[in-house]
């Protein structure tokens, strides 16, 4: 009896060891290499934001525009760093607040990285260092946003390439998102995730260069 209960402790306390590993989730602003990269959870938009809206890991959101009320929210639940990829004119357009005076009340950072795919604001592998930078540097999590999550998640695949991630598992992760690389392309024949790393990617049916 007494050897059966000390398996038994053994068993519960190597379950109570393990346990704490396996619950942490993936952490993106950490600077430890990935291998692999969770699949995403995607997020109710209702009120909050535009089309899509994805959690990745435990610190990584792509979405489509935030409204107040999502901005205010994801400071509650520890964002501190805002990356927005649409243009002024589009912020001036179609936003009814000042998301940057907004995020900045909030004492939150905000990065404006503002593409389009063209000459005044390109898909280019400065803004994929820029990105890069600011999820290293953040000191909680960090909101990625566009109009709709599509070239947020051109982004992200981008930055998981970057990161080391395979290619295809990147673009399958961003795909989950709304990447939409099976039927927009640029005027140059390129995905803006091929912009963002200036090289073809095979896997979307280019040849390499």
């Amino acid at each position: 009896m007494k050897t059966r209960h000390a398996f038994t402790t053994a068993l519960v306390l190597a379950a109570l060891a393990v346990a704490p590993r396996l619950s942490v989730a993936q952490q993106f602003t950490r600077r430890a290499p990935i291998a692999t990269v969770s699949a995403p959870v995607i997020l109710d938009t209702t009120g909050l934001y535009q089309e899509r809206a994805a959690r990745v890991g435990e610190d990584m959101f792509v979405t489509g525009q935030p409204t107040e009320r999502a901005l205010r929210a994801l400071k509650a639940q520890g964002v501190t760093t805002v990356v927005n990829l649409r243009t002024p004119e589009e912020m001036t357009r179609n936003v009814p607040f000042d998301e940057a005076a907004l995020v900045a009340s909030l004492g939150m950072q905000y990065i404006y990285l503002p593409v389009r795919g063209n000459d005044q604001y390109p898909y280019s592998p400065a803004t994929l260092t820029k990105f890069a930078d600011a999820v290293s540097n953040a000191k909680g999590k960090v909101l990625l946003h566009c109009t709709v999550a599509w070239r947020a998640s051109h982004l992200w695949a981008a930055y998981l390439i970057n990161r080391g991630i395979p290619v295809d598992s990147a673009l399958a992760n961003a795909r989950a998102i709304n990447l939409m690389d099976d039927h927009r392309m640029g005027s140059n024949g390129r995905q803006p995730v091929e912009d963002f790393l200036d090289k073809a990617l095979p896997t979307l049916g280019h040849p390499p260069r």
